[in-house]
């Protein structure tokens, strides 16, 4: 599949998500019908590894999200424990995204 480009101007959301007991602050940037279309991770101290991990999360989200990939998709196929909670950064946006109603989600 191609890979949809955002618009240079889009709507965007950030919020506070805790998880790995660290603070990170997410923002998701949507195209003009409302479905998310990138995703920003930060947190962690500048060099640990936690913080590249999550940088790096987003990126492959954000990719997946504009290549057609549906949330409901990913979420099905990140890792989980035993409780379905999810296991890493990127599992715990998209339950955001996905329970919260993020718009186009």
């Amino acid at each position: 599949m191609t890979r949809q480009i955002l618009p240079q101007r889009r709507a965007s959301e950030t919020f506070p998500i805790r998880f790995w007991n660290q603070q990170f602050y997410v923002t998701v940037g949507f195209y003009a019908d409302g479905t998310p279309g990138e995703v920003f991770i930060d947190g962690g101290k500048t060099g640990q590894d936690v913080q590249a991990t999550a940088r790096d999360a987003a990126v492959v989200l954000s990719l997946a999200l504009q290549h057609g990939t549906p949330l409901e998709t990913i979420k099905r196929a990140i890792s989980r424990d035993s409780a379905g909670n999810p296991t890493a950064i990127v599992g715990a946006i998209i339950d955001h995204l996905t329970e919260d109603g993020i718009a186009g989600a």
